[in-house]
């Protein structure tokens, strides 16, 4: 039986990537969009280029009271192009950076970042944790910056994604029973739009970075995908609970 992945935030980024990465390893998917409605197709229509299915379905994370209507969108998606009643992977990758300079975060600014990389992740896993097959795998998408300091300006951002690192130890364990995997990838810098694509664009920026790298370069979405297809393929069943950061060798 071919196996299905759901990736939110799939329609651009380390989402886009994972998709690509997971369909050419021959897995099935369902991605979700909050804007960008052309670019999710455009996905769709790489994924289906690669041989494999894929359906795209709007869904923003920042507000759990759409969430029952997605999942019930997700069900019927699953019978009526996949013929299938649950899925296999899920990956939790939607979100952004947040910028706040040490002093000057606003109450608005925190609850966005917390909505985004804490409250939405929790309460969708839970809600579709019974449609993922016995032996599944659920990644959450943390950052590098949980683990080296940058600039302060990036405090509560890692910070959001350090808690949701503490909930991937939990949910590991809720799910254990099932032989459900559940893992965290924290990426280190990546040449994406994540601020603004300053690590992609900015030549000075890149190359501060890439003088404290053991690989001596930034990574590339492609790079994140790689990883996620790893700790989504079968063969990382024994793997679980853990914080994997694919950095390259950043800041070592």
């Amino acid at each position: 039986m071919t196996r299905i992945a759901l990736i939110t935030g799939g329609n651009r980024g380390l989402g886009r990537a994972a998709a690509l990465s997971l369909a050419a390893d021959g897995t099935d998917v369902v991605l979700t969009y909050r804007g960008g409605s052309e670019e999710a197709s455009a996905v769709v229509a790489e994924v289906e280029a690669l041989g494999r299915r894929a359906a795209a379905l709007q869904l923003d994370t920042t507000v759990p009271s759409g969430f029952a209507a997605f999942a019930e969108a997700l069900t019927s998606t699953l019978r009526e192009v996949f013929d299938r009643e649950t899925f296999d992977v899920l990956v939790n990758n939607a979100g952004y950076s947040g910028w706040t300079p040490f002093g000057e975060t606003t109450e608005a600014q925190l609850d966005d970042l917390l909505a985004v990389h804490v409250k939405g992740p929790i309460l969708l896993t839970e809600l579709l944790a019974p449609l993922v097959v016995d032996g599944g795998r659920v990644l959450f998408v943390s950052t590098g910056l949980t683990r080296f300091v940058a600039t302060p300006a990036y405090s509560a951002y890692a910070s959001a994604k350090g808690a949701i690192e503490v909930y991937t130890t939990y949910a590991a364990k809720a799910l254990g029973s099932r032989g459900i995997t559940v893992n965290v990838v924290a990426p280190g810098a990546t040449a994406t739009d994540f601020g603004g694509g300053m690590i992609r664009d900015n030549d000075d920026y890149r190359a501060m970075i890439t003088a404290n790298h053991a690989f001596g370069r930034v990574g590339e979405p492609e790079d994140i995908g790689g990883a996620i297809r790893a700790l989504a393929s079968e063969s990382a069943g024994w793997i679980t609970g853990q914080r994997v950061e694919a950095s390259g060798g950043q800041a070592l």
